[in-house]
């Protein structure tokens, strides 16, 4: 017997939760499984905001902080044995973006110039198969760091997506530029980037397909912010070109800017076996942005951190679209009916893990995750140096 706990009626449901009925009856009021569901993703998520080194300072930032192996227990994911990572995504950008989004380091010695590590694959364990029903494929993309620093500067050009959206599905389907040059920049030059992040996820996706072709399988694309966008460009790719096979597809996305046009969203919206459930935080402004010339695609569910008797109030931007306060309004929301009750057992410390968003009542220090002395190591010779990577097994 799995020793995996928490997961409810996944295994038998999991089709319904992940969009077969595009989430009809099971958003107001929440379905228990759908919480769970929608955490589990949520945790992956955030899992790739957690790793990545942000010290400008160091050779390695925008690089991930752990090796594949032990990552998600090292970054503290509740369930570490559910997947098993089998390959980093790394990006870059040939447009011009504000600086949170791809880290560079200040060292001439830097690990790379131009790719920034955007998150992963992963695949269901046998232990995670049990508890998840089927053999479960997940990509994760990375979101930003300070995100409203940036919404007033960037370029919200829309640019042809015709490469990512089945042919004669729409009339003139667009998406950002930027969200969509991250996702396809390439450089020959680049130890990194010889591939695209977008072909390093769909060979892997087709590696991973090919490899459990005789069993029961599933594709879910999960991002925060940048990565929720990068999440719905890449679900939608994925089963426009045909990389899903016969398999469903579901992106559960938070805090996502808008992507595309009103002829993306017809695109989206129109592909059989694709699905997306958008969770917005009411008071979060991200998701309403950019407005002119772009819609939304796919379900929505909306939360309210506001009502959380845990979170100060009013909060503030980067409270509003932190992606633990987000994880914390899926656990405790309670639809139409307003109030709060966490009906998930979820730490209300883990609220104030990169933000200061809990009440000072619960003695909480704010921002408290970091790498143990951050990332600093005492030598031998008794002086102190940054030892902030491991290298992968690839």
């Amino acid at each position: 017997m799995s020793s995996l706990r928490g997961f409810g009626n996944i295994a038998r449901r999991w089709r319904e939760l992940n969009g077969a009925n595009y989430w009809k009856g099971l958003l107001d009021p929440l379905d228990i499984d759908l919480r769970k569901n929608i955490i589990n993703y949520g945790e992956l998520s955030q899992a790739a905001y957690t790793g990545l080194n942000r010290e400008r300072r160091s050779r390695y930032a925008g690089s991930c902080l752990f090796r594949r192996k032990d990552f998600l227990s090292r970054v503290d994911v509740s369930n570490p044995n559910l997947y098993e990572i089998t390959k980093f995504i790394y990006a870059m950008c040939t447009v011009s973006l504000p600086d949170d989004f791809m880290i560079k380091p200040l060292s001439k010695a830097a690990w790379s110039k131009q790719s920034n590590w955007m998150g992963f694959v992963a695949v269901a364990t046998d232990e995670g198969k049990e508890v998840l029903g089927r053999r479960d494929v997940v990509v994760a993309w990375r979101g930003t760091i300070r995100v409203l620093e940036w919404m007033d500067d960037l370029d919200i050009s829309l640019v042809p997506a015709s490469e990512i959206v089945r042919p004669g599905s729409a009339n003139d389907p667009r998406v950002h530029g930027g969200w969509l040059s991250v996702y396809t920049s390439t450089d020959p030059g680049s130890r990194y980037n010889k591939q695209s992040a977008r072909y390093q996820v769909l060979d892997e996706v087709e590696r991973l397909q090919d490899l459990y072709k005789q069993e029961e399988t599933s594709i879910t694309i999960t991002g925060h912010s940048l990565g929720a966008a990068l999440a719905t460009i890449s679900a939608t790719d994925i089963v426009s070109n045909g990389y899903n096979k016969t398999c469903p597809v579901s992106a559960f996305v938070f805090g996502s800017p808008r992507v595309g046009n009103s002829d993306f969203q017809k695109a989206f919206d129109s592909a059989e076996d694709l699905r997306l459930l958008r969770v917005r935080n009411s008071p979060d402004v991200v998701p309403n942005w950019p407005k002119l010339g772009y819609s939304d695609a796919g379900t929505e569910l909306m939360i309210d951190t506001g009502e959380s008797p845990y979170i100060k109030s009013p909060g503030n931007p980067l409270t509003w679209h932190d992606m633990e306060c987000y994880m914390h309004g899926v656990a405790g929301t309670q639809g139409s009916n307003g109030g709060f009750e966490l009906e998930v057992d979820r730490d209300i410390a883990l609220v104030n893990k990169h933000e200061d968003a809990l009440k000072e009542e619960y003695s909480i220090p704010p921002s408290w995750w970091v790498v143990q002395n951050k990332g600093m190591v005492k030598g031998k010779d008794g002086r102190w140096h940054l030892a902030d990577h491991e290298d992968d097994d690839d």
